[in-house]
């Protein structure tokens, strides 16, 4: 069963409703330990006492503020802990916004809340089904881990979502960012570029994505537990040459609309001319079985083998 990384209540008007919060992603990166290069000796960190050497137990480790001229204010766990509004334990709805007028940008991490015992089912259910009638989303500010957060509490189906929100003086104004011309195109260029738009859309699906990254980094190391020889990924594909850019929209279109993914290159490649790592990459792309132990010449038949008869040329 989920373990509750919060309870408190959520609060809108005068009623309250007591609730866990739960994460609802994980995160699947691949965590290293760090160790000398070229020795199985491990690096650890430890939290020492600068002027005396020693380590520190973490318990008696406090927080500092430095105010200037090398002065610090030390500050308690528990005085920090004190003047947490509501003494961390609620989250107070103060008022409901349109969903659809939040700019994604403000989204951070969501989180699950649950009622935390069956008789506040009622009222936990009676917030929701409101809000899906609405479309509203709660905003509220509550404090985690010494942090405080502004939220927005919405409906998912037959729960409730809290989405920790950025506050705006946190958000980077974009007006610095150094966009060229502020160029605005149009003409035969955006029609291309709104077509292709249009070829490539489709309904989102998130079960068709996967981190393949993840997947890359797992077999590069049992392939090294086992020996074997690690294929590097091909090279991106170079910038679009704005001479080229009118072609590239067309070839793009027609791909598209006729069901393929729109790949760099002017038809299939000539596979005498791809790199090792190409030709992987390629095989990777066809599931092409036993790849990772091939040899160049090797996954060229291959790819020759399994890439659809459109897509076939010199091998």
């Amino acid at each position: 069963m989920a373990r509750a990384i919060w309870t408190g209540a959520i609060s809108f008007g005068l009623v309250s409703i007591p609730v866990g919060l739960f994460s609802a992603t994980a995160d699947h990166t691949v965590h290293f330990h760090q160790f000398e290069r070229d020795t199985s000796d491990r690096i650890r960190y430890q939290r020492v006492n600068e002027r005396t050497g020693k380590e520190v137990e973490y318990s008696d480790i406090v927080k500092g503020r430095d105010v200037g001229d090398g002065e610090y204010v030390l500050v308690e766990p528990e005085e920090l802990a004190d003047i947490a509004p509501g003494r961390s334990r609620t989250i107070d709805i103060t008022t409901f916004v349109d969903l659809d007028e939040i700019d994604p940008i403000f989204f951070q991490k969501t989180y699950w809340l649950a009622p935390t015992d069956e008789q506040y089912a009622r009222p936990y259910a009676l917030l929701r089904e409101a809000m899906t009638r609405t479309n509203r989303a709660g905003i509220a500010t509550f404090v985690m881990r010494g942090k405080e957060y502004l939220t927005a509490v919405r409906a998912d189906d037959d729960v409730l979502a809290l989405e920790t929100l950025f506050f705006a003086d946190e958000i980077r104004d974009r007006a610095t960012l150094d966009v060229p011309g502020r160029t605005k195109p149009k003409g035969k260029e955006l029609d291309m570029a709104t077509g292709l738009i249009e070829a490539m859309s489709g309904a989102w699906k998130p079960d068709e994505f996967r981190d393949t990254y993840t997947e890359r980094v797992e077999k590069l190391i049992e392939d090294k537990r086992r020996g074997r020889e690690v294929v590097t990924e091909a090279e991106p594909p170079e910038p679009t040459a704005m001479s080229d850019l009118i072609t590239a929209l067309e070839r793009s279109v027609a791909e598209a609309r006729g069901g393929r993914k729109p790949q760099a290159g002017d038809g299939a490649p000539d596979l005498s001319e791809l790199s090792k790592s190409e030709l992987a990459a390629m095989a990777r792309e066809l599931d092409v079985k036993g790849r990772s132990s091939m040899t160049r010449e090797e996954l060229q038949h291959a790819v020759a083998d399994a890439a659809p008869p459109e897509r076939k040329k010199a091998s």
